[in-house]
């Protein structure tokens, strides 16, 4: 069994903690201090795809936490992960009539999920929410869409999708009838935003839904730069720097800049490879690395956590799971940041996004 298995309450020992995880009491103190958000948990695929269940303690597979399991909420709440955007991922295989019904159920179904834990897991949809979550020690869930194209041609599902989704990537590993895909087996010609997408980042705005640009090819992402209001936070939930390490899944300086003009936030992801990393030897410092490029370049108001755990990804080994996640505190307390530049990566720079656009 996992060691961490049998210490539910190691979150309130800091000083055990810190011992268990071989850090230091200054790096479990200012986690614990803070809000610490993630913007992009995909456990939800598991469940749908093999039943795995959210809501019991899983141990490490023998891959040591490659690929999947995680994340469970028995191990966010254990590990002090305050609130996180739980994701709805489009099956494309799905014909294109049907998604906008697929996508309301499955929105119902893991908000029906996240709901069941209910002395533990408040399903939110705004600032104030997630304040009335936290001060009864709950774990706080977003609701969020990966892949935009789940709407079909039918613009109007936005009218009757819960108030607690707060955010939709336009595309994800296809280009569709919004734009066009970042991946390089996607289908990408090149194109950019198309009217529907026009019209779709449109409604999201009126909706007060983000618009993530998580996954789109560069094209489409300054056409919606050009047309979206400066006044709305734009995000990059999950995603490595090409600063750091070039590679087709990593936005760039000026995109970088982009978000940032808008006020908005870049969540880096955990997946080693986009790193830079050899697949199985990625460390923890490496996430570090992304996260202080994105600060040189724009400051840190717009760096956050987009781990996408279970998202088929291999997180840093000394990191491979959200149990984990107060060595990202240490690494950072190692650079030399201050406390309020790491509370804010954590979580402050997604609630101050938050409060912007649902207060």
């Amino acid at each position: 069994m996992n060691a961490l298995a049998t210490l539910p309450s190691i979150r309130h020992d800091p000083a055990l903690w810190a011992d268990f995880l071989g850090i230091s009491r200054a790096a479990v103190d200012v986690y614990l201090a803070s809000d610490v958000i993630d913007q992009h948990i995909d456990s939800f695929l598991w469940h749908r795809m093999g039943g795995y269940d959210l809501h019991r303690y899983h141990q490490s597979t023998w891959l040591r936490g490659s690929l999947f399991s995680q994340v469970d909420l028995p191990r966010l709440h254990q590990a002090a992960i305050g609130g996180a955007v739980w994701i709805v991922t489009t099956n494309v295989g799905v014909a294109e009539e049907r998604r906008p019904r697929v996508l309301i159920e499955n929105l119902h179904t893991i908000t029906s999920l996240l709901a069941t834990q209910g002395n533990e897991v408040a399903v939110v949809g705004s600032w104030h929410e997630y304040q009335q979550a936290r001060a009864q020690s709950k774990h706080a869930a977003f609701l969020g869409v990966q892949g935009a194209n789940a709407v079909g041609q039918k613009l109007d599902v936005l009218d009757h999708v819960p108030s607690q989704l707060i955010r939709m990537t336009l595309v994800h590993l296809t280009t569709s009838n919004l734009g066009g895909t970042s991946f390089p087996w996607g289908g990408d010609t090149g194109d950019g935003l198309t009217r529907l997408g026009h019209e779709l980042v449109e409604r999201m705005n009126e909706k007060r839904i983000f618009v993530d640009l998580a996954h789109a090819n560069r094209r489409t992402f300054f056409d919606v730069a050009r047309v979206h209001p400066k006044t709305i936070p734009l995000l990059v939930t999950h995603t490595g720097v090409a600063g750091v390490f070039p590679h087709w899944r990593n936005v760039d300086d000026d995109q970088i800049r982009a978000i940032a003009d808008t006020g908005g936030t870049i969540g880096i992801i955990f997946h080693s490879s986009y790193l830079g990393d050899a697949t199985f030897r990625g460390r923890v410092s490496s996430v570090v690395d992304h996260m202080a490029h994105v600060i040189k370049l724009v400051g840190d108001d717009h760096v956050a956590l987009g781990s996408d755990w279970d998202g088929a990804i291999v997180t840093p080994r000394d990191m491979p799971t959200c149990s984990e996640l107060p060595r990202l505190a240490q690494a950072m307390l190692d650079r030399g940041w201050s406390a309020v530049r790491i509370q804010k990566i954590l979580g402050g720079n997604v609630l101050r996004t938050l409060r912007a656009l649902r207060g």
